[in-house]
């Protein structure tokens, strides 16, 4: 999203963590970087965004005086609380993103802090709609989408160079996962169905990319169904690169998530994608033509539908062909800073009070 506004000509800085991974890669990037101590982040962060704006002010007719930042945006709870401290939200408009799933908290401190924010963006229409239960009116949101890079194709020497990494060969179709090891991530669920997918197919392999706490009880659930040997744990992988070309078909068995950032990915590099009718995954599936939707905690459903993508290759390369147009069309990068503008361009606008009328000829 920054490197897309500075691609437009206009100048977006960041406010991060010393050594933080997202401060080092923006700044990498040509991002200019304002660090505040990890220890005391938030407190740190709110004496910050109050010294970058203490030469911003806007008079009651809307016209700026010495404004150097125009906007504030909180891309996550932390920052939230630190615009908040520094009083952001009385200087210029306060954007919030909002990229989970839970309900706000019901203490006032915590009401107050986005009820502050001029524009509340959820990362999708399912947040959006537990944000509104929360008490968050429809009025003060604009659902903006992430966006992925949507990249070349790789060619099939890219593509057999990535199976190799991970030891598969031709004959073997290879389903991919990408996420941390947790309960809510449903990995348990898809080597459940990987079993029963494995009485059709026998050599199919499964490719699970992240780490985390739940990784020992998945590996002791894969040798439980006799599937150890299908089961790649891949670890921790910073160069995706060798994992999304590599595969025949993606599986997303979230049972949780705002939005899903690698489900969006692997739809980017024209991969049949399989996901639960749950959270924001119809609004990126379209079920039938771009991936299917299985039924929720159901592994049958799960395996059904991993199956029926095995199974007609011809319908496969349809869907991940549909799915690459889906991404660019709605969740890709260039359309996220878009849609990201406009929302900016709209709470940034003169009133109607501030306006010069127009002078009869």
């Amino acid at each position: 999203m920054l490197e897309g506004f500075n691609a437009r000509h206009h100048v977006a800085e960041l406010v991060a963590p010393e050594k933080s991974a997202l401060g080092e890669r923006a700044a990498a990037r040509g991002v200019r970087v304002h660090t505040v101590s990890p220890r005391t982040a938030r407190i740190s962060a709110a004496f910050k965004i109050a010294e970058l704006l203490r030469n911003t002010s806007r008079d009651p007719e809307g016209r700026d005086d010495n404004q150097k930042f125009d906007l504030v945006h909180a891309n996550e709870a932390h920052g939230v609380t630190s615009a908040w401290l520094a009083r952001a939200h009385r200087r210029v408009p306060l954007v919030v993103s909002r990229r989970v799933g839970f309900a706000l908290k019901a203490d006032n401190l915590a009401r107050a802090r986005y009820r502050a924010a001029t524009r509340i963006l959820p990362i999708s229409e399912w947040v959006a709609g537990i944000l509104a239960k929360s008490g968050i009116p429809q009025e003060q949101m604009t659902v903006v989408y992430e966006g992925v890079e949507v990249s070349r194709l790789p060619s099939p020497q890219i593509r057999h160079a990535a199976r190799m990494r991970w030891g598969i060969t031709d004959e073997s179709p290879l389903i991919g996962c990408v996420g941390v090891l947790l309960p809510d991530k449903g990995q348990d669920s898809l080597i459940r169905s990987l079993a029963m997918v494995r009485s059709e197919f026998p050599t199919v392999k499964l490719l699970l990319v992240g780490d985390g706490p739940d990784k020992h009880r998945l590996q002791q659930l894969a040798a439980k169904l006799h599937v150890a040997d299908a089961v790649i744990f891949a670890g921790f992988v910073s160069a995706m690169e060798s994992v999304y070309p590599a595969l025949d078909l993606f599986a997303f068995p979230s049972r949780f998530e705002g939005l899903g950032t690698s489900l969006l990915s692997a739809m980017s590099y024209a991969i049949p994608s399989v996901a639960f009718k749950t959270c924001a995954f119809p609004e990126i599936i379209e079920h039938g033509r771009s991936g299917l939707l299985a039924e929720l905690n159901n592994d049958a459903s799960l395996a059904n539908s991993i199956a029926a993508i095995l199974r007609n290759p011809e319908i496969a390369l349809q869907m991940g062909r549909a799915a690459r147009q889906r991404i660019d069309q709605k969740f890709s990068a260039p359309r996220m800073v878009d849609n990201m503008l406009a929302v900016y361009e709209s709470l940034l606008a003169p009133p109607a009070s501030a306006k010069v009328p127009p002078q009869n000829m």
